[in-house]
């Protein structure tokens, strides 16, 4: 999406584009998948209508009257059973923590949602920031458990702007009079996105080459040369990386020495995710949050509970995602391993579960998701855009400093970053038209 998007300000601003994709075809996080002869996300995504970018993207490409909105419920899995916690209600019955550690949990919301300066942030654990917001006991049972679910072991290292940003994002989906959340979908999923943004991009004449994976990237006289797998060698007058910061290291060998070890500092949080067709729905909540430290993965979110179960012939889409660091040794884990021991821990969280409940059961894995929010992250890690390397700019997702990884937030990067990028090109001694490649 952040290439795509890229591609079709840099052709607008006169530059001939080319779109070098290494995965058999676009949309990256946001690519679709099949599961059991139905097609849908790969990992799960929703709109919230905060999401200007993408609501504006939307519009833009005539996919507007396609979304579809819905109020939906949030669980929690704590002390043994599942709760719920989706209005002011549940949250006063709430059974996990004292009155008092109520009052200081929605205070340190409420606060979160009203900071308008995050970089004060940056400079603080989100751990020592959340104890001293919402007390110990709130963060023993409900902050801590939820930031490891998502981080890991670099929840200890995540600065408080990770929290915020996190806060900020889900607090802008509760509109409801009731103050539940609500979110949204395109019908037929990111499908119906990315073929629709394929399609725009070839009429306005950029170039989309998938299962082009690039091997390395290197200034020569004027411009850039790109070698991909396989041993082509194309030539650009300027390339746009939008890989992940390990990999922009290991292609540009061009690079600072000070360079690559900025790059390589960056922390990435990884996914292994299970996608599940289910003949039953497990529970009314799109999203039902883990504290238990047994349950293998981080959460469970029930798609169905969002999108019409009829899109999937009447079965249940469940996504159970675990986050992992970098070192874990989940990664050397069999699917059929995982799928089992995924497939056990439903049946001890939700009764009624049956392993022939089971149409579908498949395994994701991206390594390098997510770059965690560390302490002075904006300052001392995230990439510059512009390189050493002449003609050779950096626009990545590790970029994102005040916000969360999503797709709103990936349009909004590459629109905010468009203007500069365009103006580094225009000082450069490029003739005109510009060719510019994409990766």
């Amino acid at each position: 999406m952040l290439g795509m998007t890229l591609a079709r300000g840099l052709r607008a601003g006169g530059a001939t584009v080319t779109i070098l994709e290494g995965a058999p075809r676009t949309g990256g996080l946001a690519a679709p998948a099949s599961f059991g002869g139905y097609t849908w996300d790969r990992f799960y995504h929703v709109i919230l209508p905060t999401d200007s970018h993408l609501l504006a993207l939307l519009e833009e490409l005539s996919l507007a009257d396609r979304v579809r909105w819905r109020a939906v419920r949030t669980g929690f899995y704590t002390d043994g059973r599942l709760i719920s916690l989706s209005s002011t209600l549940d949250f006063i019955r709430f059974p996990a923590l004292s009155p008092l550690d109520k009052l200081r949990l929605a205070a340190t919301i409420l606060r979160a949602s009203r900071v308008r300066d995050w970089r004060p942030l940056e400079k603080i654990l989100a751990v020592d920031w959340l104890r001293r917001w919402s007390g110990r006991r709130a963060v023993e049972r409900i902050w801590l458990p939820l930031l490891r679910a998502k981080l890991g072991a670099n929840a200890e290292l995540a600065s408080a702007a990770f929290i915020w940003a996190t806060i900020a994002r889900l607090y802008g989906a509760r509109q409801t009079p009731v103050k539940r959340e609500l979110f949204g979908y395109v019908e037929g999923g990111y499908a119906t996105i990315v073929t629709r943004l394929e399609e725009r991009l070839s009429a306005e004449g950029i170039r989309v080459r998938s299962g082009a994976r690039v091997t390395e990237v290197r200034a020569q006289g004027s411009g850039a040369v790109v070698e991909l797998e396989g041993g082509e060698r194309q030539e650009f007058d300027a390339v746009v990386l939008t890989l992940t910061c390990g990999q922009i290291a290991a292609l540009c060998a061009q690079l600072t020495a000070a360079e690559r070890e900025r790059l390589r500092r960056v922390r990435y949080q990884g996914i292994v995710c299970a996608t599940l067709l289910l003949k039953r729905p497990l529970a009314p909540y799109y999203v039902t949050n883990i504290t238990e430290g047994w349950v293998p993965f981080t959460g469970v979110v029930e798609m169905t509970s969002l999108v019409d179960r009829a899109t999937f012939g009447g079965q249940s889409l469940v996504y159970l995602p675990r986050y992992v660091t970098q070192e874990d040794r989940f990664w050397e884990r069999e699917d059929s391993s995982i799928e089992q021991e995924f497939l056990a821990a439903l049946a001890r969280i939700y009764p009624g579960f049956r392993g022939d409940d089971v149409a579908t059961c498949q395994i994701s894995r991206v390594r390098e998701m997510l770059a965690v929010s560390t302490l002075d992250y904006s300052t001392e890690l995230a990439p510059p855009v512009t390189t050493s390397i002449p003609n050779v700019f950096v626009v990545n997702s590790a970029q994102i400093v005040n916000g969360t990884l999503n797709v709103n937030e990936t349009i909004g990067l590459a629109e905010a970053t468009l203007p500069g990028l365009l103006g580094h090109i225009a000082a450069g001694t490029i003739s005109e038209p510009t060719r510019l490649a994409a990766q």
